[in-house]
């Protein structure tokens, strides 16, 4: 079973303001201590693997949410534009072959590749492979001139030429990246943030598109290495007239509030679990929410490739992409690894 992000991992907590430690937190924080030395004694003692062409890779420093998946299509569009062989490199969460496999979108479906290298395939070259450093050999091998990596700062099994590090630079009232900075089952970081910024090249701020600029108390927090903002748009509008909207990504609220940005008349809203899978009742049951409100039914893509091909038809996928606000400065990082 799939479980839901929980919301109160992004809440700051002020410990002088709120007094005594929420107690989830308390019980958990000692196993997130155990997370992060399993972390750093991993990174510390593996070998990094050198397929022999740059491999970039698109991380974050929490668990799921901040946006790789766009960027890392940006990068490869941006890529490609220079006459690049691109190929794109995920583990596959999700799916349920080990790889390497390179992703046939007319062939594979999101249960065996995941849903994200199943969405990317059906605009460039994608690898999965639980090994990543078996991925970049066989992308290496295909003809790859560059390797954009999905996911994988933590993961130090492939050298990497350059490692751009995505934070969700959205912040409403309490709601922070970040949470209170504790290492996951206590919060949403990965590792602590000093640590993984060390090994960063660069960090991306990804911003909604309705927020101008990242608050600069976030910005103070993720100096030291250069620091780009992008803006999470969308490719098209949405759909017209009333729509039940939903989502199984890290933050699915986040989905509802782009949508009401761009326009969108959202009449009801349903949050899922990262990667959930719709069976056929759960499907029924939001389309009868939809005729409720004589509505239709919108999702993402990630959501969309993972419904019943005889559901697609009936579900608008709605596009969002990452634009970079400094081109020239991705230009500069990507012309430091000779690309």
């Amino acid at each position: 079973m799939k479980l839901a992000t929980p919301r109160w991992w992004y809440v700051r907590y002020d410990r002088q303001r709120e007094g005594g430690m929420p107690v989830i937190r308390a019980l958990l924080t000692p196993v997130s201590w155990i997370w992060a030395a399993v972390t750093a004694l991993r990174i510390a003692r593996t070998v990094a693997f050198d397929p022999g062409v740059p491999v970039i890779c698109v991380g974050n420093l929490t668990v799921g949410g901040a946006g790789k998946t766009p960027v890392v299509r940006a990068l490869a569009e941006r890529l490609a534009a220079r006459g690049k062989a691109v190929h794109l490199l995920s583990r596959g969460y999700g799916g349920s072959l080990e790889g390497p496999v390179r992703v046939d979108p007319e062939r594979h479906s999101s249960a065996e590749v995941g849903d994200e290298p199943l969405m990317l395939a059906r605009h460039a070259a994608v690898w999965v492979a639980r090994d990543r450093a078996a991925g970049a050999k066989a992308a290496a091998q295909a003809g790859a001139q560059v390797i954009v990596m999905d996911d994988g700062h933590q993961n130090p099994s492939v050298k990497k030429a350059l490692s751009l590090v995505v934070v969700d630079g959205e912040t409403r009232g309490n709601e922070w990246p970040f949470g209170d900075g504790r290492v996951f089952p206590a919060g949403p970081m990965r590792e602590p943030l000093a640590v993984g910024l060390a090994r960063a090249s660069a960090t991306l701020i990804l911003l909604p598109a309705d927020l101008a600029q990242a608050e600069d108390e976030l910005v103070a927090q993720v100096k030291g290495p250069p620091t780009l903002t992008a803006h999470l748009v969308a490719a098209e509008a949405p759909p017209s007239g009333p729509q039940v909207g939903f989502a199984g990504i890290a933050k699915p609220w986040k989905v509802e509030r782009a949508l009401k940005a761009a326009g969108c008349e959202v009449a009801d809203f349903a949050d899922f679990p990262d990667h959930a899978a719709y069976d056929e009742a759960t499907l029924r049951r939001l389309a009868d929410r939809a005729s409720v409100f004589d509505a239709g039914l919108v999702t993402t893509e990630k959501d969309w490739v993972r419904l019943p091909p005889a559901w697609r038809a009936r579900i608008t996928a709605w596009p969002v992409r990452a634009a970079f606000d400094d081109p020239a400065a991705i230009d500069a990082l990507l012309a430091g690894i000779g690309l």
